[in-house]
């Protein structure tokens, strides 16, 4: 028993340093939780995906977890602990907002690598400015108070939007026409069919099929995705066996709560999926086919939030051009048999 104790003692610096810098986090997610979208903080969850609520609210985290560490004890603190003790309290808070339903494990996986990297800049910060810590309460409070002043400035300045363009092909050991037929329409998609991948893993809905209206140029294929996400798919170029074009419109207000979050809905404030276009290439041994899409995208760290749209577009891209692959050389393989 009393080696328990003695464990825990030396142990309680640690977690309840850890404790006060996660409750801080988590009572700016509460206070831009918005109560459930309704009421005084309505929309306020949209805050969330600012820069000052990636970067200084974890950097916040990270020097009150660190300054409270070493304000509860008198051993030297070493480099570990101004590093994963920060860590600590950001990866706490993300398990709340999952437990909570505040977040979804999308926007928790996007928000990590930047979330940790402030944090543990946080926990530097206290541990170089040690000697010179402000002890009055008034003085604590403001510091921890600054990320929300930035946050409801940064609010009022308007979000670049930036067009980005994502392009991935695959060979397909099969002539054009069987290509075309595959890629006009995509019949319904099994489960056994779609090779695995990181993006299905963390949430993001699956590809079922792509229904056609009709041939020809204004045909509007209806792209659908597991959780009732629909796409409607407006033809604008139709050359066949050689390109098709078509503008893209999500249909956002049937999209169900549970399939995705707002910040990570398409056709939502911060991103949206503008058009598509499969180009068919002939090669010697087949056709190279290429899938380019156009993307929207309005935040204030677009240039980080971009590296990870484009990740997931061309995961998804590529999950879709498998699938044709696969499809249009079996029926290669039974044509020559």
């Amino acid at each position: 028993m009393d080696s328990r104790r003695n464990i825990w003692g030396k142990g309680m610096p640690w977690w309840l340093s850890v404790l006060a810098g996660a409750l801080l986090g988590c009572l700016y997610r509460v206070v831009f939780s918005g109560w459930g979208n309704s009421g005084w903080a309505s929309g306020w969850p949209l805050l969330t995906m600012t820069l000052g609520f990636l970067t200084l609210v974890p950097l916040a985290m990270g020097y009150l977890t660190v300054d409270q560490y070493l304000s509860r004890t008198s051993a030297k603190a070493r480099w570990f602990q101004w590093l994963f003790l920060p860590w600590l309290s950001v990866l706490i808070t993300m398990a709340v907002s999952i437990a909570m339903a505040w977040e979804g494990a999308i926007c928790v996986v996007f928000a990590a690598p930047i979330m940790l990297i402030f944090a543990m800049f946080g926990g530097l910060l206290a541990w170089g400015l040690k000697g010179r810590r402000l002890r009055s309460v008034p003085g604590q409070f403001g510091a921890y108070a600054i990320p929300l002043l930035v946050i409801l400035v940064e609010s009022q300045i308007a979000a670049p939007i930036q067009i980005r363009v994502v392009e991935t092909d695959i060979l397909i050991h099969a002539p054009a026409e069987t290509v075309w037929g595959n890629i006009r329409s995509v019949r319904a998609i099994e489960a056994s069919e779609l090779p695995d991948s990181w993006v299905t893993r963390i949430g993001f809905p699956k590809p079922v099929e792509a229904t056609l209206s009709h041939d020809g140029v204004g045909g509007v294929r209806q792209a659908g995705f597991t959780g009732g996400l629909v796409f409607t798919e407006t033809i604008n170029r139709w050359e066949p066996d050689s390109d098709l074009k078509f503008s893209i419109h999500a249909n956002t207000g049937s999209i169900p709560p549970t399939t995705l979050d707002e910040h990570v809905t398409v056709g939502g404030a911060f991103f949206d999926v503008l058009d598509g276009e499969y180009r068919l290439e002939p090669r010697p041994d087949g056709v190279l086919l290429h899938l380019v899409s156009h993307e929207r995208l309005s935040t204030h760290l677009n240039p980080y939030a971009g590296v990870w749209t484009d990740a997931v577009m061309r995961s998804i891209q590529s999950q879709i051009l498998e699938v044709i692959r696969r499809r249009c050389e079996a029926e290669q393989t039974i044509a020559e048999h």
